[in-house]
């Protein structure tokens, strides 16, 4: 019986930029949104208004802080726990407000909520993991 991995995987884990590649896919959309939101400040305060958030400007500057800070923690290396734990927490609370697919009527717009919700708590474990992995390192 093999215990472990082939040797192919365990040639692209062992690689030395597995690591920095795998927590850049895993901040790539944060990263791309906080620059995005920052180019387009009007849109960003409208895009919170639209979900109900106000002061929309400050929701608009907090989302931005936490999609800038977040994936900058996180890909440095330092407090790349704090990072994982803004944004997973950011994950959450942008999941539930954005795709509260428990209060839509069935169809269409209720399924992409529930794919989408159910992809950002995928998100929230690959944080949760990350950030298991920063602790293991430390110690």
């Amino acid at each position: 019986m093999r215990t472990s991995a082939p040797r192919f995987v365990d040639a692209i884990l062992d690689w030395r930029w597995t690591a920095t590649l795998a927590r850049l896919a895993l901040v790539s959309a944060y990263l791309l949104g906080g620059i995005v939101k920052l180019a387009e400040w009007p849109a960003a305060v409208a895009e919170q208004a639209h979900f109900g958030l106000h002061p929309a400007a400050v929701w608009a500057a907090l989302t931005i802080a936490v999609e800038l800070v977040g994936p900058i923690l996180i890909l440095s290396g330092r407090l790349a726990w704090l990072g994982a734990g803004m944004l997973g927490v950011f994950t959450l609370l942008a999941a539930i407000t954005a795709n509260a697919f428990w209060g839509m009527p069935a169809g269409q717009a209720r399924f992409m909520a529930t794919n989408a919700f159910f992809e950002h708590l995928g998100l929230i474990g690959g944080f949760a993991l990350l950030a298991l992995l920063d602790r293991a390192r430390r110690a």
